[in-house]
């Protein structure tokens, strides 16, 4: 395998070396990759992130290895667990009831369309929401695993090995749940639900299991077919064992099970694949993000403020640590990412597998960077009320001779994303103040330097200006920074002070890029209207 010469630290490629060991210890000839799916509710940010991530790893793994060694990325969905209870969002909740604790393949599909049952309804929309990202995956249904007898080799070996698995479980349960558990859940063939009850006897050599049914009747059923499945602890195992499974990741919440995925797994002759944890997003609050709750960003809202591309450089950036996941975080993410993708082409083939572009779009970002920042976007549609793309462009035209809508899609997109996010999230919070002495004299003059420069100066002729108006005001003052000539540099307090007084924003980005955007000529009648005090916050 060819890993000489790439040193990237990266994480995926950090992953992407164990998987490589693995498999010049156990002699494979293919990398299997998966990722797990409960069908109880729709697909969120979460699994697109798992997605991401293990395909980053993917990825990563076949630059070490020359794509010389086949791999797989199967999403597996859950959808043979018991439905425990109604979701809120069905169309007739009632309905559903007699359903309650029936594997979700068997519970009707509430809401029309595609899929007759309620797994499937919710597998097809799994699927057009990875297809919508272009991930290469294969898609698996624990219900036809089951079923069909995939499992069935695993699973008897799993009735051998009973009392071994019980040996791990057992000790990680309460006193009363000892008392009552089996990793095999037996599905009633009288009410068709999965029951949660004791074994009363497991027979290895016939492959069955021996429990009390609902009406209290001993039944007996094979573990194969479908006929039985594993209580999800087990069952992360056994689907390790019997797929043979090389990478999973999973969130901070499995880390303490991990373990007992792994001993189950080795006891049905499985050995263990290599893990990644990744930590869980964080709310507003900085509190831990649930899906019962609302509480967190979903994939539709960030993707109607932002492309998909800047949602996976937020999904490969320090996956380890928990992170906020909030309307806040979106601008910085798409600045990042046209950062990262304007470097990439004057990178070096080391620097380039350290890019987050690299792993985002598997070594082939498509695109080279745009004209317009987008922080530079959401000024210029604050300071000029802009409500339409049209004007917007007016001013892009005019700082960017020769870029239009047509000529940069990529730019059009980032103009509509910077149009909805300001009317969403920087219209409602915009605080103009009034200058005070100080300011109104340094606005005063800032109003005459600009006035003095040519009508074309561009974006660091601005920013001097801005910077000779500041450097004489004590206030302003920073002796921490070094002037031109040696005295004290200027503090960021004048640049506060500018988007408060002028924008209404705390802060913002490069003044002299916004006044070469905006224009000189439009950024004067800004300063005048702040000085008669005709800024006011928007309606």
């Amino acid at each position: 395998m060819r890993t000489e010469g790439l040193t990237s630290n990266a994480w995926p490629f950090e992953e992407a070396r164990k998987i490589v060991k693995r498999l010049e210890r156990t002699g494979k000839s293919e990398a299997l990759f998966e990722t797990g799916y409960g069908p109880s509710g729709l697909p969120h940010i979460g699994t697109f992130g798992e997605v991401a991530r293990t395909t980053m790893v993917r990825n990563a793994f076949r630059v070490l290895t020359d794509d010389a060694v086949p791999t797989r990325l199967i999403c597996f969905s859950d959808d043979m667990d018991g439905m425990r209870k109604i979701p809120e969002n069905v169309p007739d909740r009632a309905a559903l009831e007699p359903y309650l604790q029936r594997p979700l393949t068997d519970v009707p599909n509430p809401f029309g369309g595609e899929g007759e049952s309620f797994a499937e309804h919710n597998n097809a929309m799994l699927r057009r929401f990875l297809d919508t990202f272009g991930f290469e995956y294969e898609f698996a249904s624990a219900t036809d695993y089951y079923r069909s007898g995939r499992f069935d080799e695993v699973l008897l070996r799993a009735a051998e090995r009973y009392e071994d698995i019980m040996g791990v479980m057992l000790p990680t349960l309460g006193t009363e749940r000892q008392a009552t558990y089996s990793p095999f859940l037996p599905i009633s063939p009288k009410t068709g639900r999965v029951l949660y009850v004791p074994m009363k006897h497991v027979d290895a050599k016939a492959g069955t299991v021996t429990f009390l049914d609902e009406d209290g009747s001993e039944t007996t059923l094979p573990v194969t077919g479908g006929a039985v499945k594993l209580q999800w602890k087990p069952d992360f195992g056994m689907r390790w064992a019997a797929l043979g499974v090389d990478f999973e990741m999973f969130g901070k919440d499995h880390q303490t099970n991990a373990g007992v995925y792994d001993k189950i797994c080795e006891i049905l002759g499985g050995e263990a694949p290599e893990h990644f944890v990744y930590e869980l997003f964080l709310d507003a609050e900085g509190a831990k993000i649930s899906k019962s709750k609302g509480n967190g960003l979903s994939i539709e809202e960030w993707l109607t403020y932002a492309s998909p591309e800047s949602l996976g450089l937020y999904m490969f950036n320090k996956p380890r640590a928990a992170k906020r996941l909030h309307f806040d975080v979106i601008p910085k993410a798409v600045e990042d990412y046209y950062a990262f993708a304007s470097a990439f082409d004057r990178q070096d083939a080391k620097s380039r597998l350290q890019n987050p572009v690299f792993h985002i779009h598997a070594g082939e970002p498509p695109v080279k960077g745009i004209a317009v920042p987008f922080a530079l976007l959401l000024n210029l549609v604050s300071a000029s009320n802009a409500s339409d793309a049209k004007t917007l462009w007016g001013f892009i035209s005019r700082y960017a001779p020769g870029v239009t809508a047509e000529t940069d899609p990529e730019l059009d997109r980032l103009v509509t994303y910077a149009l909805r996010y300001f009317e969403d999230f920087v219209r409602p919070t915009k605080r103009f103040r009034a200058p005070d002495e100080v300011e109104r004299a340094a606005l005063e003059t800032l109003e005459q330097k600009l006035a003095a420069l040519a009508p074309d100066a561009d974006a660091g002729a601005i920013q001097d200006a801005v910077l000779d108006v500041a450097r004489p005001i004590e206030r302003y003052q920073d002796a921490k920074k070094k002037g031109p000539d040696g005295g004290p540099g200027v503090s960021l307090e004048w640049f506060s002070a500018l988007y408060q007084i002028l924008i209404g924003q705390e802060r913002g980005p490069r003044f002299g890029s916004f006044v070469a955007l905006y224009g000189i000529e439009e950024t004067r009648k800004l300063i005048r209207d702040a000085l008669e005090g005709r800024l006011q916050p928007l309606a």
